[in-house]
């Protein structure tokens, strides 16, 4: 069992970057994938991006490829997201969740929805200002 706590959100004007963390307790972090999500204000929580526990594979929403990289530190037991080109419309509470990945991570599992996730964070708020 692993217990994700996210850090790093902030303000950020349009165009800027920003890297949030998400550290996770628990001795078998390398047994987990890693996610991130995000809601926005009056919104529905969404997939971000999602990375397998080695760190091989990573899978990312359309509105953020090539813009946002997720990465992993299994001897920190933190996992990254580095956010680039940031825009008003990525203003949002981010949030880290795990899943326990068995085998190899499926872009279902990765990507099918929160409950294809097994712990969450409390979020980070990241704000865009334009």
């Amino acid at each position: 069992q692993v217990q994700p706590v996210e850090s790093g959100g902030g303000l950020v004007q349009a165009g800027g970057s920003l890297r949030v963390s998400c550290a996770a307790s628990g001795r078998t972090f390398g047994s987990y994938a890693m996610g991130w999500f995000r809601q926005a204000p009056g919104k529905e929580r969404e997939f971000v991006a999602a990375i397998s526990r080695s760190g091989i594979t990573t899978y990312y929403a359309d509105s953020v490829k090539g813009r946002f990289t997720i990465s992993r530190d299994n001897a920190k037991n933190t996992v990254y997201l580095q956010m680039n080109s940031l825009q008003p419309e990525d203003t949002a509470v981010y949030y880290c969740a795990a899943r326990f990945q068995a085998y190899r991570l499926t872009s279902d599992q990765a990507m099918g929805g929160m409950n294809r996730y097994d712990y969450w964070g409390q979020g980070t708020q990241v704000t865009v200002s334009s």
